[in-house]
């Protein structure tokens, strides 16, 4: 085996640890940067390098950030009564995008799942209740994901802040305008339905 073939070989096999990525795509990934120009294929290198060199956690809501402190917790302008608690950093990016939301977050970066051994000590759980508990919070969000560990999560959570006096809110759930209801699950049908509004 040539050494250009062992090198091809390698960066598959990193492509294919990729999430997502299987074998087909992480060859096709390969190739593609075979043959793209030499400067774009580095410039992607260095883009791995940077991100890995110079983006650390938010040392107050764990959000990325290449400072100490992210742009959403330095921004002077957010509401400081307002916390939303999410499960990784990419949901603070989604609910950026909505543009919904001007308060602050916090990134617990897991749910607890017992079945993989997470428990609330490999969280930012601590972080978080001595954040509430030093902070002027009136509301509490809780925008854990809509699946067993994510509400099991939530649970979790506003038990420990159960004591403290901000009111702990969920986000909406249910059916998405437009949608018809004899094609719509179960799962979500109760969870409108649980969660109705006045008209």
């Amino acid at each position: 085996m040539t050494q250009l073939s062992e090198s091809v070989a390698k960066v598959i096999d990193e492509f294919a640890k990729l999430p997502g990525i299987g074998r087909k795509s992480a060859e096709r990934l390969a190739y593609h940067i075979l043959r793209v120009h030499k400067n774009e294929a580095l410039a992607l290198a260095d883009a791995i390098r940077n991100v890995r060199e110079n983006v650390r956690y938010c040392e107050l809501c764990y959000n990325l950030s290449e400072t100490p402190r992210c742009a959403v917790c330095r921004d002077p302008r957010r509401d400081t009564t307002q916390l939303c608690i999410v499960e990784q950093p990419r949901d603070v990016m989604a609910l950026e995008q909505s543009g919904a939301f001007e308060g602050l977050y916090h990134v617990l970066l897991g749910r607890i799942a017992p079945l993989e051994n997470i428990g609330p000590e490999q969280l930012t759980v601590d972080a978080l209740v001595d954040r509430v508990r030093q902070g002027d919070f009136r509301e509490i969000i809780m925008a854990t994901n809509p699946t067993v560990e994510g509400d099991g999560t939530a649970l979790y959570i506003s038990n420990l802040l159960a004591e403290l006096p901000v009111q702990i809110t969920r986000l909406a759930r249910g059916v998405t305008a437009g949608s018809i209801l004899e094609y719509t699950n179960k799962e979500v049908l109760a969870d409108a339905l649980t969660g109705r509004q006045r008209w």
